[in-house]
């Protein structure tokens, strides 16, 4: 994908979530394909998708926190 062709904000939203998960990833001591799959399956993706403009504005620590909480309630373990 080419990010020039990108709207700003499509691209924005692209650059976060693609620096949210590794350090998701690296919270839970996870693997990047394992926490992508991972916020798949609980919801943590779709969550990320609709609240992004937000999360990415807070410190990523409260972001990675409150996507861990979304997959708790949505049946995950961590």
């Amino acid at each position: 994908m080419n990010t020039a062709t990108l709207d700003k904000q499509t691209s924005d939203k692209v650059s976060f979530i693609t620096f949210i998960i590794p350090k998701f990833a690296s919270g839970y001591k996870m693997n990047v394909q394992d926490a992508y799959l991972y916020l798949k399956k609980y919801g943590g993706i779709n969550y990320l998708n609709e609240h992004w403009w937000a999360l990415h504005i807070d410190n990523p620590y409260w972001a990675i926190r409150s996507m861990a909480k979304i997959c708790r309630n949505n049946g995950g373990y961590l």
